[in-house]
């Protein structure tokens, strides 16, 4: 409907005031900062506030950290989903919580050190389950691990690849050594292809021995513990219990803060918020005694930010006109029907200042087209009312996701609107359940079109469709011809609107009466002879002009008429566009095929009690599946309406979202108390 005329305002302040006019400011969060027509005065110095930024950064963060902790211990099965809502506080409550700050700071200190302790017992435990493990093979060996042997004995304690008996290792051990050699050799488990072996010899030839083993794959181990194996084993156990208990102890400590959650989401927006300051405070150009901002806001709200600053803060501020080369920032508003499709324009591109806003315009078509897509007054009825009723089940969405839910329901609504026209509900359910089960003759249609049923004469609504698309792509043009009359470009909109107008309308009224149209349409019209003769005079007027004024920039006449004739081949370019409108039929179709055939597949069983349970099973399927699938294409395709053949006849893009600053908050909302 229209861009909101922005103002630019310069202010110059006491530097003693800097950071409590920046807090009005980001309080109020209608300006944006720009600050470069200052950026290269070499007597403005910026102020390093990297390291106080750096500290609001990481305590907003260990609140966030302390969050999800306390999700993780505490039970909490709040999500922060797609409808997640911003909690309403009032200012006294921030108030409150920031002069209680340190102490909260204090509780997530807490709480992150509590976690570190929990991830110490499980690493602990993990350990301990891991020497469990090793020492599950060692369990029946009697004696330390680490034991070498005695004075006159050595002990060699390892394994060997394979499983063999005591009478094995014996003898390998005792290879080298002469007869009736003096050696004691115990299988301690043999399993896994792994033998776990104790030998006992003299220590004079425990060198002998322990090559004769090695040569058959003996090893020691890799894990030696100092202590009988099945004691370790059991100490594993007392301390994997001990770190149970602490973490047990440690989570109800975590817990007991579980009723301060809305105090530390109130604290991780507030540092949230005073980190993006402190940023924008290291941009700020100042001097030794004072600073500078630069910035834009709507400019019905500059006298109220002027007078607040100039009263409460003696700041000196003034309007001023924008660079040559500088381009203000792009705010949309539009009344509530509209405003619901800034989204699907902001997705493509905004509008520059000075330009048309095409969103009110483009809101009727958005709706308009997605209802004839899906053309079902039973989903529209689903739609609307699902999206009314996530409406009000949440108060205070995100606002893209409040425009997104009353766009929708405003295409519901036409989905209704179109679904009785054609005569559609969840199509023809009615007839269905008429002629199954209520003795209905099968030949008689019980709901029906207050217009024309697509089915029975899908050349009909093509026809219409294609007067649809032509209405769509002519208000496109039309809005280009306005540009250009706000423009004073006459010539222009003679030669480029126009004549488009007349030669196309002429080729229309041209067509309508012949033989082709009435074998393709059905239809008859019989125009008086002096309409016929005035679609051929506009069809060759716009034709003329378009010849002669598509290359109007050029002065050598051969090639101005070169590039008219290559104008009026573009011709061809609006054949395409108004074919592109038989989407709207072929959707539409495809809807109330599906659903029709679901119906079908669902009452083929005939009547009776179980038959009517498996019919209601198979269209919940069936419909639900069908209006997901639908709804998808219905979006998708009136999106390429708009984007190629509707903002292709006159939209260009490439204005600047404004973005004010504002407090930055992920949970919370602040609302103010007068």
């Amino acid at each position: 409907m229209a861009i909101v005329e922005m103002q630019k305002l310069s202010i110059c302040a006491l530097k003693k005031n800097r950071k409590a006019i920046l807090e009005t400011l980001q309080h109020m969060g209608i300006m944006e900062m720009r600050m470069e027509d200052l950026e290269n005065d070499p007597d403005l110095k910026e102020q390093d506030t990297q390291t106080a930024r750096s500290k609001y950064e990481k305590r907003a963060s260990a609140f966030e950290e302390a969050l999800k902790i306390l999700k993780r211990y505490s039970n909490d099965k709040s999500r922060m989903g797609l409808f997640y809502e911003k909690k309403e506080i009032r200012r006294s409550v921030l108030d409150e919580a920031v002069r209680n700050r340190h102490q909260y700071n204090v509780h997530v200190s807490d709480i992150l050190s509590s976690e570190r302790k929990i991830q110490e017992c499980i690493g602990i435990i993990q350990k301990d389950e891991n020497m469990k493990v090793e020492l599950l093979p060692w369990e029946k060996l009697d004696v330390p691990m680490n034991m070498s042997g005695t004075r006159d004995t050595a002990v060699l304690i390892g394994t060997m690849p394979g499983t063999h008996s005591a009478e094995e290792v014996y003898a390998a051990a005792s290879e080298k050594l002469g007869e009736a050699p003096a050696v004691y050799a115990e299988v301690v488990s043999a399993e896994n292809d792994r033998t776990c072996l104790a030998v006992v010899c003299l220590s004079k030839e425990e060198n002998l021995v322990e090559e004769a083993l090695r040569s058959h794959g003996f090893s020691r181990p890799s894990q030696v513990v100092n202590g009988i194996p099945a004691e370790v084993s059991a100490g594993c156990d007392r301390d994997i219990g001990l770190q149970r208990e602490k973490i047990k102890e440690l989570k109800e400590q975590i817990c007991s803060y579980a009723s301060e959650k809305e105090y530390f989401r109130l604290m991780a927006d507030y540092y949230t918020t005073r980190a993006e300051k402190y940023r924008l405070l290291g941009q700020i150009p100042q001097s030794e005694n004072a600073f500078f901002l630069e910035g834009w806001l709507p400019a019905d709200k500059a006298d109220r930010v002027a007078s607040l600053l100039t009263e409460r803060y003696g700041a000196f501020v003034e309007r001023e006109e924008k660079n040559p080369d500088e381009m203000e920032p792009t705010l949309l508003k539009n009344n509530r029907f509209s405003e619901a499709a800034e989204g699907v324009l902001a997705d493509y591109g905004l509008p520059q200042h000075g330009k048309t806003d095409p969103t009110c315009i483009m809101s009727v078509f958005y709706v308009f087209f997605f209802g004839m897509m899906l053309s079902d007054a039973g989903y529209g009825i689903v739609i609307a009312l699902l999206c009314l009723i996530l409406r009000l089940k949440h108060k205070n969405p995100a606002p893209g996701i409040r425009r997104f839910l009353k766009l929708f329901f405003w295409c519901g609504i036409s989905t209704i609107f179109w679904g009785f026209m054609y005569g559609g509900f969840f199509g023809d359910l009615i007839d269905v359940i008429a002629h199954t089960w209520m003795g209905v003759p099968s030949d008689q249609t019980v709901l029906k079109p207050l217009w024309f049923a697509p089915l029975n004469n899908p050349m009909r609504l093509l026809i219409w469709c294609m007067l649809f698309g032509i209405v769509h792509l002519y208000t496109g043009l039309g809005i280009k011809g306005w540009e250009m009359l706000k423009d004073h470009d006459l010539t222009g909109f003679i030669s480029d609107i126009v004549s488009w107008y007349l030669f196309l309308t002429g080729l229309i009224f041209l067509l309508l009466p012949t033989d082709l149209f009435h074998s393709i349409s059905g239809m008859v019209f019989d125009f008086p002879p002096a309409v016929h003769t005035a679609a051929k005079v506009c069809t060759i007027a716009g034709a003329v002009i378009i010849l002669l004024m598509s290359g109007r920039s050029r002065n050598n006449w051969a090639l101005r008429i070169a590039l008219g004739a290559y104008g009026l081949y573009g011709v061809t370019g609006w054949l395409s566009d108004v074919l592109s409108y038989s989407r709207l039929l072929a959707l539409g179709l495809a809807t109330g095929v599906i659903a029709s055939v679901v119906n079908m597949m669902g009452s083929m069983f005939g009547s009776g009690a179980v038959k009517v349970i498996i019919f209601i099973v198979v269209c919940l399927l069936g419909h639900t599946l069908n209006i997901a699938i639908n709804t998808l294409g219905a979006y998708v395709h009136t999106n390429r309406l708009q984007y190629v053949e509707f903002f292709g006849k006159f939209y260009e893009a490439g204005g600047k979202p404004f973005v004010p600053f504002k407090a930055i908050t992920k949970y919370t909302q602040i609302k103010e108390e007068r």
